[in-house]
């Protein structure tokens, strides 16, 4: 969500902050600022809206320190405005913050009482107020800034500069991703090591409760209890961390097209594994797994249940993370959790994960970055070697973990004798196609834009979808209402009768996902029942679907498009038809001429509740 970077000791430190911003908007925004120490004073700057707008705000500003902070600002307490942007400052402290400070006002009506006047409407301002009351009392800079946290109820990452302190960012987390990054030169902060990398040549990860005080050469990290402790220095993977769209018009479009890379080389990882018999979790030992997860994580944890339970015969929970972890269920003994997040710093996901851990339970982690810290929580990680994923709605970093999630189940079934070695066999060897399915997927991509045209001018949409197909059309209309801002809803096709079918009407384009398998017949029936109601219908299928589809008396030249797929394997359906619907809500965006890449009031990782 919000982004934080900071530099100690460049000559360039406003370009610095503003290329490190830069590479923070992924994360989405609203509003952007930074602020420079200089000859013991600290100069300000803040703009509402995109970053384009604080480099017109400093083209005429005479900034000149090494030492600044910065900060993308995604509104959660104050609506998106230039009083309300970060950095805050109060006296001598300036302040950057992520998360969410649930006391706030407790702690504003006490420095309002003692005669501090605040300008904005966030829970952050109290921050840099309180600090600077710590300091005014004597309290050195570090000491200030711990007893201030130490007040605080909620989720913080900072970084604050003090006035007279240049060459020095102090540094604190608590529920919020921050990391430390160095050159040769100079040191950095950072949200993650994605804008870290831009100069950076390795990263420390903080981990929950620490404080740091970074300089340009070294940084002293305290725990929770303020005692000195050392956290290891991690060499930067620079071939990860392409960021640009090279020659693609969104990162978005981009990303879609590298979704067979990707997960070719998530296979690579897993088979890799394999051969260096890395422990994992025996699937043998639990008789119930729970899959937690969130956004589309969550439905490629809703595809998983379908193979465990059918390949594996493993019984699976599936859960929000944000209900999971209240809802407080009880838990087997030795029970199995498996935790799916792209970033591995989702909030609920991660604190879903430590209730897990409390209620003793065997934790394994699905994330795309090895550091995080649903990673290094986790009794086992496996990785989605994806790469960088800049656009907002998740297209390869999905598709690679459905990737993993297929391995995972492929290998439980072993451990549990529900396949033989020779099927299992035939079943790894069927997963290696995946690439190769993804690949023919995109190339009906000519096809999909044509499609779209015919959504441009909907206000609403629903998309249909059998046993493994049904989260995939969640997922589909997920993507659409993300990014051409069309209302859609994605329903399991045989719930349509009861209540959906109301919606129907020769305005509503309905989209249909149906492999042709086991429930095409049962899906053509639901096929049939919007049609009859005039719904413009989309039907995804492939040539024997396509062909059964015309055949059928009832239905005969009442599709209004069809995008055909190849034949694949039941396993790989969820992966291949994926791909339609990702293309279907991109070109349906760009027609309508919305942000594909940084759709509004979206964050790109969700560290916040």
């Amino acid at each position: 969500m919000c982004g934080i970077f900071g530099v100690v000791n460049d000559k360039n430190a406003v370009q610095t902050l503003i290329d490190g911003l830069k590479a923070l908007e992924y994360r989405g925004y609203d509003s952007a600022g930074i602020a420079i120490l200089e000859d013991s004073s600290i100069d300000c700057c803040r703009a509402n809206g995109k970053l384009v707008n604080l480099e017109t705000a400093l083209e005429n500003s005479r900034f000149k320190g090494t030492t600044g902070i910065a900060h993308t600002r995604w509104a959660t307490h104050g609506q998106p405005a230039i009083n309300n942007a970060h950095p805050h400052v109060a006296n001598n402290v300036a302040l950057v913050h992520n998360g969410i400070i649930e006391n706030y006002q407790d702690l504003r009506t006490e420095l309002e009482q003692l005669g501090y006047e605040f300008e904005s409407e966030t829970d952050s301002e109290v921050l840099p107020k309180l600090i600077s009351h710590y300091l005014l009392q004597g309290y050195k800079p570090l000491i200030a800034t711990k007893r201030a946290l130490s007040r605080v109820r909620g989720t913080y990452a900072i970084g604050a500069l003090f006035q007279g302190k240049e060459g020095q960012i102090i540094a604190a987390r608590r529920g919020s991703p921050l990391v430390v990054g160095f050159n040769k030169q100079s040191a950095f902060i950072a949200s993650d090591a994605v804008a870290a990398s831009l100069l950076a040549d390795e990263v420390i990860y903080l981990e929950e409760g620490d404080l740091a005080l970074v300089e340009s050469k070294e940084v002293y990290i305290f725990d929770r209890h303020m005692e000195v402790v050392t956290r290891p220095r991690v060499k930067i993977e620079k071939d990860d961390q392409n960021i640009c769209k090279e020659g693609y018009d969104h990162y978005m479009h981009k990303e879609m097209h590298e979704q067979t890379k990707a997960s070719q080389k998530t296979l690579d990882g897993l088979n890799q594994i394999s051969l260096e018999t890395v422990p994992t979790m025996d699937f043998s030992k639990i008789d119930r797994l729970h899959i937690i997860a969130c956004g589309t994580s969550y439905y490629a944890a809703m595809v998983a249940k379908y193979w465990f339970e059918k390949i594996a015969r493993l019984p699976v929970e599936v859960d929000l993370a944000s209900e999971f972890r209240y809802r407080e269920p009880p838990m087997m003994e030795k029970g199995g959790c498996l935790f799916v997040s792209q970033s591995g710093e989702t909030a609920d996901t991660l604190a879903a994960l430590r209730y897990a851990k409390d209620q003793g339970q065997y934790c394994l982690s699905i994330v795309n970055v090895s550091q995080s810290s649903i990673a290094r929580e986790s009794d086992f990680v496996y990785r989605t070697l994806c790469g960088v994923e800049i656009g907002v709605a998740s297209t390869k970093a999905f598709t690679s973990q459905l990737t993993v999630l297929a391995k995972l189940a492929v290998s439980a079934a072993l451990e549990r004798k529900a396949l033989s070695g020779k099927q299992h066999k035939k079943m790894v060897s069927l997963l290696e196609d995946i690439p190769q399915c993804i690949g023919a997927a995109l190339q009906q991509e000519p096809l999909i834009r044509d499609v779209a045209k015919s959504l441009v001018k909907a206000r609403s949409t629903i998309f249909l979808g059998r046993g493994q197909c049904y989260p995939i059309a969640l997922e589909g209309a997920l993507k659409l209402k993300e990014i051409s801002y069309i209302h859609a809803e994605g329903y399991a096709a045989g719930e349509l009768k009861h209540g959906p079918i109301a919606l129907i009407d020769n305005q509503m384009p309905v989209v249909v996902l149906a492999p042709f398998d086991a429930l095409f017949e049962k899906t053509l029936s639901n096929l049939q029942e919007v049609r009859a109601r005039g719904a413009k219908v989309i039907l995804i299928s492939d040539y024997r679907g396509v062909a059964a589809c015309k055949s059928s008396d009832a239905s005969k030249n009442k599709v209004d498009s069809v995008i055909e797929m190849p034949v694949v394997c039941d396993m790989l359906q969820p992966i291949m038809y994926t791909i339609p619907v990702q293309l279907l809500a991109y070109h349906t965006a760009l027609l309508r001429g919305t942000d594909v890449d940084q759709p509004r009031n979206l964050a790109k990782s969700v560290t916040v509740e």
